[in-house]
């Protein structure tokens, strides 16, 4: 017995030398298969280095959701970010904790995969930089993403969610902000009616519909290109000016004076539940900027050519405003927003 015990030790510590570098087991993450509509641009470099993956995505949907990211513990990114309303919501500016108010309105999330540049005014290439700032902002979340860890770091789903994500379970600010985005790159909106017609799935514009999208292609789609309906670039056209002396729009990016009061060119999708509209909520409805348009806009020095070439504003009768409502209805993806 005591030899059959000595050969067993020997063969333990046998194995035991051949096992220094220790490699833990592999966990089964698998990548979520990114769909790409047909006529989409180019992914965003980035996504390339960060692709979504199963339990990526579950914990940055967690994140998203959770209200420890904010000082007092009332807000999350959801909390402005609402799916109902295509992941934006109704307030003219963001609004944070203790009802603080932000600069600008909030953007919707979709079809982040596509951008080439986030935020009203650019200043953010790649998305995986984007988390921090509402987590850091005082008119936001403010917080400290060390602040964050600290609250989460003792939680048992959390812990488990990042091995499985990431191997083990160290959170560190990197790994949050990349799992936030995998999250926000899976939020693709292209089924929406007009996309049911573009792919011949037996639905058709009705005649005001069709129409309307006749104008819009003679007086919108040139800066609303592109299946993301926006060229996304910077313009200024004239909207009412945000009081706020920290406004600048793209010139707060630039420094540059041809960039003053430029923003980028929001996405028409799903536009119909995202109201009120511009950079800081001016206008009510999609009715009141086409009457803005129509009536004329402010003029600048550095006013869009569209606008300033054409006596300041973008005329149109009654009929084309009902018919370009109408159409804009039409890249609503009640799926995206779960209505």
């Amino acid at each position: 017995m005591e030899k059959g015990l000595s050969i067993l030790v020997i063969f333990i510590l046998l194995i035991s030398c051949n096992n220094d570098h220790y490699e833990p087991a592999a966990i089964d993450n698998p990548q979520v298969s990114l769909t790409i509509p047909s006529g989409f641009p180019e992914l965003n470099k980035s996504v390339n280095s960060n692709r979504p993956t199963k339990y990526g995505v579950e914990l940055g949907e967690k994140l998203f959701n959770d209200k420890r990211l904010s000082s007092d513990n009332t807000v999350s990114c959801s909390s402005c970010h609402i799916q109902e309303k295509a992941f934006a919501d109704n307030n003219t500016q963001a609004m944070g904790i203790q009802n603080r108010v932000g600069l600008r309105n909030v953007p919707a999330v979709q079809n982040m995969m596509f951008m080439k540049f986030y935020n009203w005014d650019g200043n953010i290439l790649q998305l995986e930089s984007q988390p921090m700032i509402p987590i850091i902002t005082h008119e936001e979340m403010g917080s400290s993403i060390l602040e964050v860890i600290g609250k989460i770091k003792d939680d048992l789903m959390y812990k488990d969610l990042f091995r499985k994500t990431f191997g083990d379970e160290a959170i560190t600010p990197e790994r949050i902000y990349r799992s936030i985005v995998q999250y926000e790159y899976t939020l693709v909106s292209a089924n929406s009616k007009y996309d049911k017609v573009k792919r011949n799935e037996g639905v058709i514009f009705t005649e005001n519909e069709a129409q309307g999208y006749q104008t819009f292609q003679q007086k919108c789609a040139g800066c609303h290109s592109t299946e993301l309906f926006t060229d996304q670039s910077f313009r200024n056209i004239g909207f009412p000016v945000n009081s706020n002396t920290n406004e600048a729009g793209r010139g707060r990016v630039t420094g540059l004076p041809e960039d003053y009061m430029s923003f980028r060119v929001p996405s028409l999708r799903n536009v119909e539940y995202t109201a009120p509209y511009g950079s800081f909520g001016q206008f009510p409805s999609l009715r009141a900027v086409l009457d803005y348009f129509d009536k004329g806009v402010l003029d600048a020095d550095n006013l869009d050519p569209v606008l300033k070439n054409n006596g300041n504003r973008i005329p149109l009768t009654e009929q084309e405003k009902i018919n370009l409502i109408l159409f804009m209805k039409t890249l609503s993806d009640r799926d995206f927003v779960k209505k």
